[in-house]
């Protein structure tokens, strides 16, 4: 019998590999796959001439907004992520007096109109016409930015509620009463006016079908918590306007 010539370390590796082969536990390399590219987002819905929106969700504070510039922020970001740039955008809010500084009425800084939604129908002419019976704000216009309807009364949960702070004109509640949840800046005590953005509400009366001072917020929180928000029937909403 002749020996083996081959080192002793090359026959043990032989081995090996002959032993891996038989038990299957050696496949062969393949090139590694390229990874497919993941799908693009769906692109946002756009209405570049778009001028009045409800905003779809609240900033998530309850009342707290940030106050009424922290409000105004909400709106531009919302209205240009659906194409309606170029525009100045004021969240349709009043504050009242406090701390020296005097109030400011939501109806005087919305800009002149005409207000047109989502999907081009109009709303309102003017200032003045927003705040008459002429007015076309209903459940079907009052639409969110990426122009949806805004569920009301019969949809669960109902999300009626938007906050406004305001009388039946547009002009800012009296000072002492908080009506504002604090001029925006309170998610706990406090109380805020609210309007109803599908005009119904418990009663047949005018508070029950104002789109904007319906009935001041409530809850076992203080008041201008989200889950109070909630409670009665809204989710932090407010109206947004381009103000030129």
């Amino acid at each position: 019998m002749i020996a083996s010539t081959k080192p002793a370390s090359i026959r043990t590796t032989l081995s090996f590999v002959l032993t891996c082969a038989l038990l299957g536990t050696i496949t062969p390399v393949h090139a590694q796959q390229p990874t497919a590219p993941a799908a693009a987002p769906p692109a946002l819905p756009q209405a570049p001439n778009m001028t009045f929106f409800v905003t779809g969700s609240g900033i998530g504070k309850g009342a707290d907004l940030g106050g009424i510039e922290g409000a105004d922020r909400y709106c531009q970001t919302l209205a240009e992520r659906h194409g309606a740039v170029g525009k100045t955008w004021r969240a349709y809010l009043s504050t009242q007096a406090a701390d020296g500084k005097p109030a400011i009425n939501a109806r005087d800084r919305i800009g002149k109109g005409p207000w047109q939604n989502f999907k081009g129908d109009a709303v309102a002419q003017s200032v003045d016409d927003l705040h008459s019976d002429n007015n076309k704000l209903t459940v079907a216009t009052s639409l969110s930015e990426r122009g949806l309807i805004i569920p009301g009364v019969g949809f669960a949960p109902n999300r009626h509620d938007v906050l406004t702070g305001s009388t039946p004109e547009g002009n800012a509640m009296p000072a002492g009463e908080d009506r504002t949840c604090r001029n925006w800046t309170s998610s706990t005590q406090g109380a805020a006016m609210v309007g109803h953005v599908d005009r119904k509400g418990l009663r047949e009366d005018a508070p029950a079908r104002s789109w904007n001072s319906s009935h001041p917020s409530r809850g076992a929180e203080g008041g201008c918590s989200q889950s109070d928000l909630r409670s009665t029937g809204g989710d932090g909403l407010f109206y947004c306007f381009a103000a030129q």
